[in-house]
């Protein structure tokens, strides 16, 4: 059986939880909904499935919990993502593959290329955890297993470090999702065309914006929040570079800021 899972520990996850979950079955209404948590919500069963107890949370409860999935084949989601498309065919896979996740962002800086002990190459950077597809398998539960235990080694916060490392070393057969089933940043529909991709899993920080203070705004609709991640990047651009400016390793690009683009105000016209 196919389903997906949360993680969600203390009150404000649960609700993006709840959140995230609602807009799941609003586009895929037939897949089972599981979440664990550590609160024993009545409500809770409205939204999900099954609710499973965490008795012991921790930072990173998710590495524990999910082997114990009760599904086949699994979708573990994190708390901050909202989903905008069917993906009835994902499953499949894992027909082929035990385990799909997508590469992380910012794989230019060192947190991301961080590893233990052992150095990959530029190509090889952190996946991010945020969204894994995985087959339940003796494989890949002895997987979980060796993350959990090499994580707790490490003492730091970040799992994407030792799944770094795990990756590299095992001979666990793994895909890299397209970017579209892990969005992690909704400008770079800006430059995508009609018919490049179809944007399905939104996975982004900022719909927890609002757990930073009383003064910040929840985010609810995707609208929104394309609107306030075009300001933000404007905005983190003119920090690193002159204003219309940007720079991507040896070469830089100088923005045409005006409305009006370089083929004129109609790219039809020749």
């Amino acid at each position: 059986m196919d389903g997906v899972i949360y993680v969600a520990t203390g009150l404000d996850y649960v609700e993006l939880a709840q959140a995230s979950a609602m807009s799941l079955r609003h586009h895929n209404p037939n897949l089972p909904i599981d979440i664990f948590t550590d609160l024993d919500l009545p409500e809770l069963a409205v939204t999900f499935d099954t609710v499973h107890l965490i008795s012991d949370p921790k930072p990173r409860s998710k590495i524990d919990c999910m082997p114990l999935s009760r599904f086949t084949r699994t979708l573990y989601l994190d708390c901050d993502t909202l989903i905008v498309a069917p993906f009835e065919d994902l499953f499949d896979i894992l027909i082929r593959f035990d385990l799909a996740i997508a590469h992380d962002m910012r794989r230019s800086t060192d947190l991301v290329q961080e590893g233990l002990k052992v150095k990959t190459p530029y190509a090889f950077p952190q996946l991010n955890s945020g969204v894994m597809l995985y087959r339940n398998s003796f494989k890949t539960i002895e997987f979980f297993r060796s993350w959990q235990d090499m994580y707790k080694e490490t003492g730091k916060m970040r799992d994407q470090i030792s799944l770094k490392d795990l990756l590299w070393t095992s001979d666990l057969q793994f895909y890299i999702l397209p970017p579209e089933f892990n969005l992690r940043r909704v400008t770079i529909l800006d430059s995508w065309e009609p018919g490049d991709a179809r944007p399905t899993i939104i996975h982004s920080h900022r719909l927890m914006d609002h757990m930073q203070g009383p003064e910040k705004v929840r985010i609810f609709d995707i609208q929104n929040l394309i609107e306030l991640e075009r300001v933000a990047l404007e905005e983190e651009w003119d920090l690193v570079c002159e204003k219309g400016e940007r720079i991507f390793g040896t070469f830089s690009i100088k923005r045409n800021l005006s409305p009006v683009s370089a083929y004129g105000t109609d790219r039809g016209v020749n």
